[in-house]
């Protein structure tokens, strides 16, 4: 019997990622690797759903995602098979990759191979653009919380480009265990939509998490004030 879990279908109103044509008629036929063809799928969502100008992602947001390098099998480690994917994509000319000296530490940007790619390097290059303080993300372990895509899609159904924004900005501005616990919340008592999930968020935000904790909640929860004191500035309208 298959141990392939099996997927569910897809909605009628889910969202979709564009990828350019040529992807599919000039270069699919020479992609071998199943690892290159999962990097490549993976940050044509990525840069699909960033948004403004430039648009490129950074090898540590590549390598801090787990469920990206989960998926990546073959001879060597996950973050090996990720550096040879990436390097085999830049050879292929479908990304374009520029390294940026940031405080003597170098951060590796990777680009779609298209016009926007292409006069974004030039102009980074120039110093016509400045990219401002990038963060280093570092591996995430396999012990993390599930981050609030993966909740969203367990409880809830398949998520869409709206949705998405929606869900990018509640994680910057509550802790993981508050969001984790508010979908345990909205579950228990069949409340199964985001609408509802980010008013517990915005009630807890204003009224406290019952004094940093809720039934099944980690020990690890901030008390309110903290959070108001730290976070407080984002809720802000």
């Amino acid at each position: 019997m298959s141990d392939v879990k099996k997927f569910g279908g897809f909605s009628t109103r889910t969202g979709f990622t564009p990828i350019p044509n040529p992807f599919f008629s000039a270069v699919l036929q020479d992609i071998q690797s199943l690892s290159e063809l999962k990097v490549m799928l993976y940050i044509f969502w990525k840069l699909y759903r960033k948004k403004g100008y430039p648009k490129f992602i950074t090898y540590s947001e590549l390598r801090g995602d787990q469920s990206l390098l989960l998926g990546l099998k073959g001879t060597g480690t996950p973050e090996e098979e990720l550096q040879l994917s990436l390097k085999a994509a830049v050879n292929r000319g479908i990304l374009l990759h520029l390294e940026i000296d940031r405080d003597g530490e170098l951060e590796e940007l990777y680009f779609t191979n298209n016009e926007q790619g292409r006069k974004a390097i030039i102009q980074i290059e120039s110093g016509e653009i400045q990219l401002g303080k990038m963060v280093r993300i570092e591996p995430a372990s396999t012990k993390e919380r599930p981050n609030i895509f993966a909740l969203y899609e367990q409880h809830i159904g398949l998520l869409t480009p709206l949705i998405a924004e929606d869900l990018m900005e509640a994680e910057k501005l509550y802790p993981a265990s508050w969001i984790e616990d508010a979908f345990r919340e909205a579950v228990v008592i069949n409340k199964r939509s985001w609408r509802y999930i980010s008013r517990i968020l915005e009630r807890w935000t204003s009224e406290g998490k019952d004094y940093g904790t809720t039934r099944g909640s980690s020990k690890e929860d901030i008390k309110p004030k903290e959070y108001l004191q730290k976070y407080g500035h984002l809720t802000k309208k």
